[in-house]
């Protein structure tokens, strides 16, 4: 299990061109670019609220391209949660994440705790090769959660990061930092405590 360290790692994974920086710097810096440039590693922080008190939320923006093995073994060793992006307009962008997802399970192990989201960006594209229920299907047999975004239209950007944070059961995470809970927190925080029938 990691470290209780004062921030919260979360690292983006997928192939080259799916918009991985874009979603990163939508989230952060509420930017988009039209023109493509390759990343090679970039990291960027946000203050978040992390068990009732204040860390630092890093977010790992990976290369695309395969040239780079160990720093993606390092990513991965020292991340708590990931996000798989791949293209809706893209087959073989969803393909690519296999390998990645594979290593995730054997550089992490039982990986039921650790936060995963399977990403189709580019959703306000027309020419789709890929439908939002192959996505769904992939993330079922995965066991992890699913959600199309576009950067572009900046379509569930805040809300793939807040559900990514929503996933994380070793403590507690939340995009809100001024005290605020929303609806869904201040209802687990009630059921806290009480048992559950399974």
């Amino acid at each position: 299990m990691p470290e209780q360290s004062n921030d919260y790692r979360v690292v983006v994974f997928g192939a080259a061109g799916v918009g991985k920086s874009s979603l990163v710097l939508r989230f952060v810096r509420g930017t988009f670019r039209e023109t493509y440039i390759p990343t090679i590693e970039d990291t960027y922080r946000q203050v978040i609220s992390c068990d009732k008190s204040i860390c630092t939320l890093q977010i790992t923006d990976t290369t695309g391209s395969h040239q780079f093995p160990a720093m993606q073994r390092l990513s991965i060793s020292k991340g708590h949660a990931f996000i798989l992006v791949y293209s809706v307009t893209s087959r073989q962008s969803m393909e690519d994440l296999q390998p990645i997802f594979e290593q995730i399970c054997q550089i992490k192990g039982d990986i039921q705790k650790i936060p995963i989201m399977l990403v189709g960006n580019k959703s306000d594209e027309t020419q789709r090769e890929l439908d939002a229920s192959e996505g769904q299907a992939l993330a079922s047999k995965w066991k992890c959660s699913f959600m199309e975004t576009s950067a572009k239209m900046n379509y569930n950007v805040q809300e793939l990061f807040q559900e990514l944070l929503n996933l994380e059961k070793r403590r507690t995470v939340s995009l809100q930092v001024d005290g605020k809970k929303s609806k869904q927190q201040r209802k687990k925080d009630k059921l806290q405590g009480k048992c559950s029938v399974m």
